[in-house]
């Protein structure tokens, strides 16, 4: 019975991430051609605070205007806080039943019109999925690489050698720079 459920709740995953898949066309690049870009950290990665100041960084010296989601399913106990702004931060209770982020959530995103989105989280989860998925970024770069392609630019770790956020968008930044 639960493989039946989960095979149900597949299937409805999958028929959401056509229904709301960005049809923008994308590509690499240059950076002097972008202005807005998002970037998604996931709170449980100890260099997340790390990776955010990195970020900022990078896109303060490229002047790019930049807006970062977190992603924080943990179950938080009482008297726990959160440690990222409300607005930009997807928790548990942002998903709906089946893993899709609200509606407020992903408008937020694409409402921002990035030309540049970026992900240092390695780990997928269906909400993360859906929403590289849904954004309208034209550029994309990321860690691992989602079905369907999604990103542009993908960091290829090697000999297996698991990075932290923060030292992965230091290598993606790399990339980056050396695409101009």
């Amino acid at each position: 019975m639960s493989s039946l459920i989960d095979n149900a709740i597949s299937l409805i995953q999958r028929r959401s991430l056509r229904r709301y898949a960005s049809s923008a066309d994308t590509g690499i690049l240059p950076l002097s051609s972008i202005h807005n870009a998002i970037a998604f950290l996931d709170v449980e990665d100890t260099s997340f605070d790390l990776c955010k100041n990195r970020i900022l960084q990078f896109c303060r010296s490229h002047n790019i205007k930049v807006e970062i989601f977190f992603l924080d399913f943990r179950k938080l106990g009482e008297g726990e806080r959160l440690i990222t702004s409300i607005n930009t931060t997807i928790l548990r209770k942002d998903l709906n039943w089946f893993g899709r982020p609200s509606e407020e959530k992903i408008r937020l995103m694409n409402g921002m019109n990035p030309d540049l989105l970026i992900s240092a989280i390695r780990e997928k989860n269906f909400a993360y999925e859906f929403l590289v998925t849904a954004s309208n970024a034209r550029f994309k770069v990321g860690r691992k690489q989602l079905p369907g392609r999604i990103f542009d630019v993908v960091l290829l770790e090697k000999d297996n050698k698991v990075l932290n956020e923060a030292d992965a968008f230091a290598n993606l930044a790399k990339l980056m720079e050396r695409m101009q």
